[in-house]
């Protein structure tokens, strides 16, 4: 009876109801760690979550550490995650360079990694991206994906 009720409500639904979430994680040229300042991080964050805003792209989760980022997002049926990557890298490394918030040129490393997060998921990865001060205070980003990848089934 349950399945049918849900069924009922989904089917009444006057658009689509899209529910995929995608962890995304760059980082920056050379892995240089241009995001050493802790208010520098947290404006960089900040000013992608306004920008996502105007592209209309939700942003559920976001943070990093001084070489990298993670996202945390929430895809739409007439969204593409390559151009999604593509406009949150390039208008992030533009306004740092822009505000001249770093003594050099900042850039984003080509490519990125994304994984598909389940329903069941959600809730760990969110605290992961959370907590990315407390992960790095003993290591880097290579063993930060090393230690994520089996946790997330891969």
């Amino acid at each position: 009876m349950k399945y049918f009720i849900f069924w009922f409500e989904f089917s009444t639904l006057k658009m689509s109801l899209i529910l995929v979430y995608i962890h995304l994680v760059w980082i920056t040229k050379r892995r240089v760690p241009y995001l050493h300042s802790k208010e520098l991080r947290k404006n960089t964050w900040f000013h992608i979550l306004d920008y996502a805003k105007l592209k209309d792209i939700k942003i559920d989760h976001i943070n990093g550490f001084n070489d990298h980022c993670h996202c945390l997002v929430q895809l739409k049926s007439n969204q593409n995650l390559q151009s999604i990557v593509h406009l949150l890298k390039g208008e992030s490394s533009y306004w740092i360079n822009e505000q001249k918030l770093i003594p050099e040129i900042f850039q984003w490393q080509a490519g990125f990694y994304a994984a598909s997060v389940s329903q069941k998921s959600l809730n760990f990865v969110r605290r992961y991206i959370r907590n990315q001060e407390i992960h790095h205070q003993s290591g880097f980003l290579k063993d930060e994906l090393e230690n994520l990848f089996p946790k997330a089934g891969v």
